[in-house]
């Protein structure tokens, strides 16, 4: 459980794995701030949240621009207090060859899912440290560990992430600062899924309902999985565990 009062940020927060996390968060105690490019959706969680008897409020902002990250952090900051944990959850996903991938959409794929999260954790860092305590978690993928044929820029984004988890660690343990990241296998249920097979379609890649077969455990993952996982590395019974990269892939990959 968190402690009373403690505020987490969630960015990418309205929808899918984003809204399972904050949902979960607020189920342990956490003031929520939910953050997303869509302020209507990220409004209609923050509602939810509140009537759930948490302070929740809604962020609109553009993780992949420095100054919006920035901001989002101060405006948090001045309406919940200060930022205990911060989930990096906001992504995107283009799918395609390597040989002719379009550079626009290979730019994109960093702003978003690798200068987000650089972005988000230099805007809380600074009152992490000056408060001796604070969790980040970051969504990465069992993508950014296995390259596979038309995932190969997204997975480098997420290979990144993982890099940049276990140096920032690094850099902050001393400081009472823990930096982990979550790796989810097949998540069903969440918009990214749908964009995800949309985009599979045209590269004859095949639906997430067929990939189940070769899950070890039999099924895809939920939304709630993942949110499982984050509470876990944010909570205190994850007190030791700095730098990991945790994968929540029903055995799909293993390393």
């Amino acid at each position: 459980m968190a402690a009373e009062r403690q505020v987490a940020v969630v960015t990418g927060g309205a929808a899918g794995i984003g809204l399972a996390i904050a949902r979960r968060l607020a189920r342990n105690g956490y003031d929520i701030a939910v953050a997303d490019v869509d302020g209507p959706e990220a409004e209609r969680a923050a509602a939810e949240l509140r009537r759930s008897g948490r302070r929740s409020m809604a962020v609109v902002g553009d993780v992949g621009i420095r100054a919006a990250a920035m901001r989002m952090a101060e405006v948090v900051r001045e309406s919940l207090g200060d930022i205990h944990l911060l989930v990096n959850n906001a992504g995107i996903a283009r799918l395609g060859p390597l040989l002719d991938f379009p550079e626009a959409d290979w730019h994109e794929l960093f702003r978003v899912n690798v200068d987000g999260v650089f972005f988000c954790c230099q805007a809380v860092l600074a009152g992490m440290l000056s408060c001796g305590q604070g969790s980040i978690v970051n969504i990465a993928s069992w993508n950014g560990k296995l390259g596979a044929p038309n995932f190969g820029a997204y997975s480098a984004t997420k290979a990144a992430v993982i890099v940049l988890t276990q140096a920032l660690a690094r850099e902050v343990a001393p400081r009472g600062i823990r930096v982990n990241a979550v790796c989810p296998g097949i998540v069903a249920g969440t918009p990214m899924r749908t964009e995800v097979e949309r985009q599979g379609q045209a590269f004859g890649l095949p639906p997430s309902s067929e990939r189940a077969r070769s899950v070890p455990l039999g099924r895809l993952a939920t939304p709630e999985d993942i949110a499982n996982a984050v509470a876990f590395l944010a909570s205190p019974e994850a007190s030791y565990m700095t730098g990991q990269s945790i994968n929540v892939t029903g055995g799909l990959w293993l390393h």
